[in-house]
Parts: structure tokens; sequence; C-alpha cells
């Protein structure tokens, strides 16, 4: 009984060392968060989102995010590094190109080049040819680790997210879980960027934002909105800032929304002035209440990660008018197309997009 009882008093040991101690790769800071708002007011529970119809994607996985080329065709990047090119119906699917990375926003410019933000990569250029080349992937010698989304301005400036400058996806064993190391550690250290082709200069136009994700125009394109995932929020950032700490004070970035009942992820400008933001997971009070414990985030990250605080599944996407009026709210809360990650409008149809769904969501536009 004796050798059971310190058999059972090591293992005991040994179990708390582990948990207080095994090395974890995240160095977790204190922060505050406000109550979560629930699905009140404007987010009251509905179910819009169920139902959704799915184009089939042939086994690829992952349409993060949409656009239409100068060709008319839907374009759509997925989880291989692919780039699919087809018709809006789905039908007559090819590959575009295949970047070896994995983008996650990208658009157009006045050319026709795919302007990517490969979370691998960095900022690259697409031409018609299919010729892929990097446009940037460092900033004053510091590499970009994790570019995100990307809008262009008439002018051809480009504006883009590097979601984490702590983490990188392909250091890190993907975006997704490069994300959720950024979030948890909540260490701020995401940035929003510029590219000038003219010049080839990329410049910092912001920084500490925790996890700096979608980017969109306003209508006159003196500011960037810009959504701020680890802290549920979307900041209203002008173009000519220069090296700006959001965390301090300045009429050239301010809180458009606040206090969102999930977590931000892309930003769309839509029809009739709207701009749409689909929120990937809704908040999870657990997690919301370690914000100001760092050890307990550390010995989170020491659990099996089927005891780690992740949100349930809820399709939730809204859209919003550039004074922070929100105007559409569409919600499954069944959860059953996976992280509602960005909408992409068009005269017939709202085009839902994914991080880890097997094919792209749409319906006809209300």
């Amino acid at each position: 009984m004796k050798l059971i009882l310190s058999a059972i008093g090591t293992l005991v040991v040994l179990l708390v060392a582990y948990l207080l101690l095994w090395p974890v790769p995240i160095r977790p800071v204190a922060f505050t968060l406000p109550t979560a708002p629930g699905y009140v007011g404007v987010h009251a529970v509905n179910t819009k989102l169920a139902n959704l119809q799915i184009i089939d994607l042939h086994g690829e996985i992952g349409p993060e995010h949409i656009a239409f080329g100068p060709d008319g065709k839907l374009y759509t990047t997925v989880a291989s590094g692919n780039i699919l090119r087809m018709a809006a119906d789905g039908s007559g699917q090819e590959v575009f190109a295949n970047t070896g990375g994995r983008v996650l926003g990208f658009t157009f410019d006045t050319e026709g080049n795919l302007i990517a933000a490969d979370a691998v990569r960095g900022l690259l250029s697409i031409a018609p040819d299919r010729k892929v080349t990097v446009l940037t992937d460092s900033v004053n010698g510091d590499p970009i680790r994790y570019a995100d989304a990307v809008v262009v301005a008439k002018n051809s400036k480009m504006y883009f997210s590097d979601a984490s400058t702590r983490f990188a996806p392909k250091e890190w064993g993907g975006t997704f879980e490069a994300s959720v190391f950024d979030i948890i550690e909540g260490a701020s250290t995401g940035r929003v960027l510029e590219y000038d082709p003219a010049t080839r200069a990329t410049r910092v136009l912001a920084y500490g934002i925790s996890f700096a994700n979608g980017v969109a125009l306003s209508a006159d394109e003196q500011s960037l909105f810009v959504n701020e995932t680890g802290k549920f929020r979307t900041w209203k950032i002008a173009v000519a800032a220069s090296g700006l700490n959001v965390a301090q004070s300045s009429p050239l970035a301010s809180v458009l929304l606040d206090n969102l009942p999930g977590y931000p992820d892309n930003l769309m400008r839509g029809q009739d002035g709207k701009i749409w933001l689909g929120l990937a997971k809704p908040r999870n009070p657990v997690a919301d209440n370690m914000a100001d414990k760092p050890w307990l985030r550390r010995l989170t990250l020491r659990l099996p990660r089927a005891l780690w605080p992740v949100p349930k599944s809820y399709g939730h996407v809204m859209a919003f008018t550039e004074d922070g009026k929100v105007v559409v709210d569409l919600q499954d809360p069944n959860g059953a197309y996976p992280e509602t990650t960005a909408v992409t409008e068009t005269k017939d149809r709202l085009y839902v997009q994914s991080l880890h769904a097997h094919g792209l969501g749409w319906l006809p536009k209300p």
C-alpha cells in the first residue's frame, strides 16, 4: 500500500510540475475585456443564415475569400495553396494558380493582376498569365510573418494586415494554429502596412493590434477599417497614419465597432455603402475570463487540445455603414457552415466564406 501511495504521490507531483513548468510557445500578457454583450439588440438571435446552398469545390477545403475578377469569373483561395477560378454558379472550375503558400485575402488591381496576401510568402501579384511575383515580404528589415487581408486604392497603393509579428503560419503549423497562439498570448503584435508599387516601398501605418485581420477602404479612400480579432473590435485608421501605436490616443485612429459578440475576421465592401464583416466564432466566457490571468493561459496550453476553450461553431455575418451602424445581421446558431469568415455581395447573391468548410456557401440576396 505504501508503494502504491508513493507512486500516486510521485505522479501527482510530476503532473503539477508539468502543468506549472512545462514550456509553452506563448508569452501571455494581461489585458482587460468588456463583458460580452451576448446576442441581443441588433445581434438578437435569428436563423437568416441557415440553409446555405453549397458550391462543391471537388475536394478543396477552406474558401477563405472570394472576389470577382476583370473577366467576370469568381476566384477563391483554398488551403492547398490553389486559387480556383469558376463561373458565378461554381461551374467550370479550374486551378488558376498555386502560390506555394496560403492566400487568405486578395483583390485585383487596375491592370488585372490578382494581389494576394499570402500568410506564408507575403504580398504577391499574380498576373493574368499566372506568373507569381513577390511584391514585398519584409518592412524595415523585419519579415512579414502573417499577411492576411489586402485592398488596393485607386492610386495603386496597397494596404494589408500583418496579423502577427510573433507567430508565422509556416513555423507554427498553419494559419489557424498560429492565430490561436497569437490570440491566446494577447501581446497585440499585429500591424497594418502599406506597399507603394511606384516606389516599391513598404511602411508601417499602425501597430499594436491583437491579431490584425480584415481590411477595407472607406469610400473616400482616406481611412481603413481594420478588424482586431483578439479584442472583438473594428478600428478606423487614417491612411495618413505612420508608425502609429493604436494603444495611444490619436485622432488618426478610433474604434468604430467595439465589444462584438464574436471574433471578427474579414471585411468586404458591399453594395449601397455597406461593409460586410464575418464573425468566425462566437465568444467563449471561459476564454474571456482568462484575459487578465496570463498564468492560466499558459496552463491551458499544457492541457490536451480537447480541453482548450475553443468556441463552438456559430454562423454569423453582419453589415455596417461607415458611421458604425449595423444594418444587416444574419445568423445560424447551429453552425452548420463552419467559421463564417466573410461575405461577398453581388446583385443577386451573398457568398459566405470559411477557413475550413468543404464548399463555398451562398444564399439568394434577401
